[in-house]
């Protein structure tokens, strides 16, 4: 087989990964004893820093915490384990395969100081689907016994800039309770939370039954813009992390922050409390210029005037002229 019937066979594959729809959504009453929460953000936003932490002073205040990283990216657990890297179910998954093994669950979770965590993994730019990645990493998960095992809180780490099926699906199957945000008083960040808010009331309306707990506000500067967010849209603010060089530099060093006894320990512990206790809400999204509001006028371009281009200015200011090969018939 030649490279280019390669090449179409894989674009055929991917066509028809693309084409599979979530399985309905669940309508029935939530019987989990764990709560599943789902936390969404834009990439890069600190969602692994919050994760790391929160999930930490959770486990030293007795609770059974199960931190599952669903971003291909797998760096969902590298603040936690100190920089190292997690052994994916994916990538392990296929190893194991090729070699006739089965999948255990010491190959792909690992415990820190009472947290158990694991990433899912994903596929390499341009060879998969990250969407199909998740949701054929969850069916491992279901193999290895994920809706037997016995935590207090298990807390899937999303990428929230990401639209396609398999991201969504913790909110399209009702496999979390609520949903948590992570953002900032940034517009793209903000963007992205209103989406997440957008997304959880439209399976809503097709009988769905998660809902929002709140927003976690990293790196807050103090200019309010996801405070107003928060306000506007019907969901409380569960923390403001603070711009703070300290907190950045113990992050970019793998270390945690979030330990008893610590400078930031009252924050991560009130974290977790409004984590465990704020109750799933129905966000109202706002619309596009509603979004805009939030900010100034000088930060988001406001007062620019959106001016429709001629067919001259696409042809460089001259319209070229065409023969017409259109064929005019006699009607004598």
């Amino acid at each position: 087989m030649n490279t280019i019937d390669v090449n179409l066979v894989r674009q055929a594959k991917l066509r028809q990964e693309a084409a599979v729809e979530p399985d309905p959504v669940h309508t029935g009453e939530i019987k989990k004893e764990t709560q599943v929460i789902a936390i969404y953000g834009k990439g890069g936003i600190g969602k692994s820093f919050t994760l790391a932490n929160l999930s930490y002073m959770m486990a030293q205040t007795g609770k059974r915490v199960l931190l599952i990283g669903c971003d291909p990216k797998s760096d969902t657990t590298s603040l936690l384990f100190g920089g190292r890297a997690c052994p994916t179910i994916i990538e392990t998954s296929a190893k194991k395969k090729l070699a006739g093994d089965d999948v255990k669950i010491g190959d792909v979770c690992f415990i820190r100081d009472g947290v158990f965590a694991m990433e899912l993994g994903g596929p390499e730019v341009g060879r998969g689907c990250g969407g199909r990645g998740i949701i054929h990493g969850f069916e491992l998960l279901e193999k290895l016994g994920f809706h037997e095992w016995g935590f207090d809180y298990v807390l899937l780490d999303f990428l929230g800039d990401v639209v396609c099926g398999g991201f969504g699906l913790p909110i399209a199957r009702d496999m979390c309770q609520k949903v948590i945000i992570v953002g900032s008083n940034d517009l793209q960040s903000l963007y992205v939370a209103n989406n997440v808010c957008s997304a959880v009331e439209y399976f809503r309306k097709l009988g769905g039954n998660v809902g929002v707990a709140g927003i976690v506000i990293n790196k807050d500067d103090g200019t309010g813009e996801a405070h107003a967010f928060a306000e506007q849209v019907g969901i409380p603010v569960l923390a403001a992390i603070p711009q703070n060089e300290d907190i950045r530099r113990k992050s970019a060093n793998y270390e945690i922050v979030g330990r008893p006894g610590g400078e930031w320990a009252s924050l991560f512990q009130d974290l977790a409390d409004n984590v465990v206790a704020a109750p799933p809400k129905h966000p109202t999204p706002l619309d596009q210029d509603g979004l805009l509001a939030l900010f100034k006028g000088d930060a988001v371009g406001r007062g620019v005037v959106l001016q429709p281009a001629t067919e001259a200015d696409m042809c460089g200011g001259v319209i070229p002229e065409f023969t017409s090969l259109e064929v005019v018939y006699d009607t004598v």
